[in-house]
């Protein structure tokens, strides 16, 4: 919307439904005090000459202060606060949009200094007012996270060129570039720590203000801050593919994406503020057909009352401005909802579905039990290793980090037996690595004691003789336990483990954690099948946490997708509806809550607004409630539904 340089905060019909993407509307070029000291001084000044109005009408002070002296000192104490209203309202109506709150406004006030009822004209108009700067308050403290956010993301960046380090734009740096980060300064993109270590403040990623120590070849994020020392990094993406422009991106986007509740509301306020005024038109001229007594100045004072009562103000105000703050109080919990829609929708979630590998594992396989048959420990590490080198396996990986003392020896003429393993020559003796199936079709006797193994094995043959086995297991996260808790405490009925590992994995990981079932060995065409039939059941509502690209269809089609944002693929976290920074699992139950108080604080809004306004109407019908209770029932209420939705700010959710 179009910044307009009027004294009161300029709101235009987008605002009013909830697109928080305005600016505050209050000048911005001198120092901050006087900009706040400009953005109040209009209704101050209403206020002051209300107060002198309706003290000097109440004593009686001044004989003079009547007829047009009165007329234009209320009017005077009227202009600074109404007449940005009356033009936005007047604009609103050559856009063909007569019925808005502005519009209403303007006739109840218009109407109350028609009829002589000029301070409570004064009155309402002025209250509005403020309530419309309690609003920009309100809306700037939830908008303050994400400033947060924009604050957070570098705008420098001190990379290598030419043998030297220079000052450039971060978005001009290129991936594999070497970058310097200095003491107190924000990594300026995504990458790869060339220095021994690095201690960082990782808060604007992942909401945790802990110090995180990161160790050579492992990742860093844009936007953390380094605590110790010059550290080297080296960049793995582009600045517009960092993980803090990408979570910018989805926060400042998420308000577009309406919730239910939202929508409703909105589409409500349009047709209830046509019947609104028609009600009005009725009951100022309805009553002389059938009262003998009717006197057209009461029922119209009436139909003004009705007027300010119905003004939806406090609707479409609060409801967006709650979503507003529980999205805003998720992302500094490390959660990320893409939309005020999923933070409804994880609230009547019931099923919740988990991958398995980097879901509620590391995703990081290690070396779990070495049982040797022919030499000692290190000898048969040494072979082992030897012939692993040559995989790129992550089975591999997690052997080669085994540290072995001696001389290393080295494999030749190795070569790959599709689906079973490794063959070669070390130490001029012929070995075979790999699976049981491996050592069946060379003849090679194994031990029975590895039927019963569940976890994944690797065996080792020398010269056709069986020479030992190494177990490899991947570690729970240290949260796994707590999280599948945590998410029953939360209320979820069912918790179901699908993953592409063995079988036997999965069930031994399920059995752990408590899971009600677990299927492994899925394609992720399986794990589509299996979500689509949990889908068909009646009042099914299936939450997915996953985090592979084979994870990414499953994402998409369950009622709320939930990726990890640190190990998640790119594919992954594009296709989720909720992102955990943190790859915590045990953050899940805490974005149901969230979601659950933001529910809550929506409804008790309406219900305050419905409750209320009802009341006051009846009574403004009957003749019994002044033009005061209707400021109350309008502006009052509005100002209860701000402060209400503003506690989502300061609630904490302990799990």
């Amino acid at each position: 919307m179009k910044k307009k340089k009027v004294k009161l905060r300029d709101l235009g019909s987008k605002e009013r439904q909830g697109e928080y993407g305005h600016e505050s509307g209050h000048n911005h070029d001198g120092p901050e005090g006087v900009s706040k000291f400009k953005t109040y001084l209009p209704a101050i000044f209403s206020f002051v000459m209300l107060i002198i109005g309706i003290a000097v009408d109440y004593f009686d002070a001044f004989p003079f202060f009547k007829g047009w002296i009165r007329i234009a000192w209320y009017t005077l104490a009227y202009l600074p606060v109404g007449f940005p209203v009356i033009r936005e309202g007047w604009n609103s109506i050559k856009h063909g949009d007569f019925f808005t709150e502005f519009f209403l406004m303007s006739i109840a006030t218009l109407g109350a200094f028609a009829i002589g009822e000029y301070p409570e004209g004064v009155a309402v108009m002025l209250f509005y007012a403020v309530g419309e700067l309690f609003q920009n308050a309100a809306v700037n403290r939830a908008k303050g996270n994400i400033k947060a956010l924009l604050d957070a993301r570098p705008d420098e960046a001190l990379v290598l060129r030419n043998g030297n380090f220079v000052t450039v734009n971060p978005q001009t740096v290129e991936i594999g570039e070497r970058i310097q980060v200095r003491v107190g300064e924000k990594i300026p993109l995504d990458g790869i720590l060339l220095s021994e270590r690095a201690s960082l403040n990782t808060a604007a990623i992942t909401g945790e203000s802990k110090p995180d120590t990161i160790n050579r070849d492992e990742k860093v994020y844009a936007g953390s801050i380094n605590l110790e020392g010059v550290i080297d990094v080296e960049t793995s993406k582009e600045f517009k593919d960092s993980s803090i422009t990408r979570i910018l991106d989805m926060v400042q986007n998420a308000t577009a994406r309406k919730s239910k509740t939202e929508l409703f509301i909105r589409r409500f306020a349009r047709i209830y503020t046509p019947i609104v005024v028609f009600l009005a038109i009725g009951l100022t001229f309805l009553p002389y057909f059938f009262l003998n007594d009717y006197v057209f100045r009461d029922w119209l004072y009436r139909a003004l009352i009705f007027l300010v009562v119905s003004c939806p103000c406090a609707l479409v105000i609060s409801i967006p401005l709650g979503y507003f703050g529980g999205l805003g109080a998720a992302s500094r919990n490390g959660i990320l909802f893409k939309g005020a829609s999923f933070l409804e929708a994880i609230t009547k979630v019931n099923t919740v579905v988990m991958d398995k590998t980097g879901t509620v594992t590391k995703g990081v396989f290690k070396i779990k039990e070495i049982k040797t048959a022919q030499f000692e420990e290190a000898k048969f590490m040494k072979y082992l290793m030897a012939m692993e080198e040559q995989s790129t396996h992550p089975i591999a990986k997690a052997i080669l980090e085994y540290k072995a003392e001696g001389t290393d020896i080295k494999a030749t003429d190795v070569s790959e037996v599709a689906g079973k393993g490794l063959r070669g020559t070390v130490n001029e003796k012929t070995v075979l690595v790999g699976n049981k199936a491996l050592m069946a079709s060379n003849n090679i006797d194994v031990p029975s004691e590895t039927d019963d193994i569940v976890d994944s094995i690797v065996m080792l043959a020398i010269d056709e003789k069986f020479a030992g086995y190494v177990t490899i297991a991947d570690e729970l996260k240290e949260d796994a336990h707590l999280a599948i808790q945590q998410i029953r405490d939360a209320g979820i009925s069912k918790i179901i483990m699908l993953s592409g590992d063995k079988d036997s994995i999965t069930q031994q990981v399920s059995k752990k954690l408590n899971f009600d079932w677990a299927k492994g060995g899925l394609l992720p065409e399986d794990k589509l099948g299996e979500v689509e039939e949990l889908k068909k059941q009646s009042d099914t509502k299936v939450a997915f946490m996953g985090d592979g690209i084979n994870d990414a269809p499953v994402l998409a089609i369950s009622d709320v997708g939930i990726a990890m944002g640190g190990l998640g693929s790119d594919v992954a976290i594009e296709t989720a509806d909720v992102i955990i920074q943190t790859d915590q699992p045990s953050k899940m139950a805490r974005a149901i809550k969230i979601g659950r108080s933001t529910r809550k604080i929506v409804w008790q809004n309406i219900g305050l607004a419905f409750g209320v306004k009802a009341f006051v109407l009846i009574l403004g019908a009957g003749g019994v409630a002044t033009m005061w209770e209707a400021v109350f029932a309008d502006v009052g209420v509005a100002l209860l539904a701000i402060l209400n939705a503003v506690r989502l700010q300061r609630m904490k959710w302990n799990t």
